[in-house]
């Protein structure tokens, strides 16, 4: 029977086909452009379910002061064939930690990277960024209408209330 278990459990190993960061040390890319977002095939193809990453510390820099900005990252994907990796996600966030770029193309850029590497059924991501200058701006993007049937819980991060 123990041939039966080890046959079972390797069955349902993701396949981790040519990934080159996981179980490595792996050095922090230059910027978001030389960073790899890795994927593994999905282990339940078949079923319709929400996946969420949260970055409630990313950072970059803005483009004209170069000056730090921060934001809570709240990443929810519905996964067709592929699942990325999660030590690629964190290492590509991460690599915007001194690229310059303004809050809208962060955002925006990280959605289009997650859905070419997975290409999932759907995808949303709400950047909620703390003020600088006393406007906090928030930034959201999804690839259309989420799928029918698909549990959407909120996104969990309040408004910005400052002081008041």
């Amino acid at each position: 029977m123990p041939k039966a278990n080890a046959t079972r459990r390797a069955a349902r190993k993701p396949a981790a086909g040519d990934l080159s960061l996981l179980g490595k040390q792996a050095a922090l890319p230059a910027s978001p452009d030389e960073a790899r977002l890795e994927t593994v095939p999905n282990p339940h193809p078949d079923a319709l379910y929400l996946a969420r990453f949260v970055a409630p510390e990313f950072t970059s820099l803005c483009p004209v002061t170069g000056q730090p900005d921060f934001a809570h990252l709240v990443i929810d994907y519905a996964p067709a064939k592929l699942i990325v990796e999660s030590k690629s996600l964190k290492l590509f966030l991460a690599s915007f930690r001194n690229h310059g770029a303004f809050h809208e193309d962060c955002v925006v850029t990280i959605a289009k990277r997650l859905v070419a590497a997975t290409r999932p059924r759907w995808l949303r991501i709400g950047g909620y960024w703390y003020p600088r200058g006393g406007i906090p701006i928030d930034v959201f993007y999804q690839t259309g209408e989420p799928p029918a049937g698909l549990w959407l819980p909120d996104q969990g991060v309040p408004a910005y209330r400052g002081r008041g």
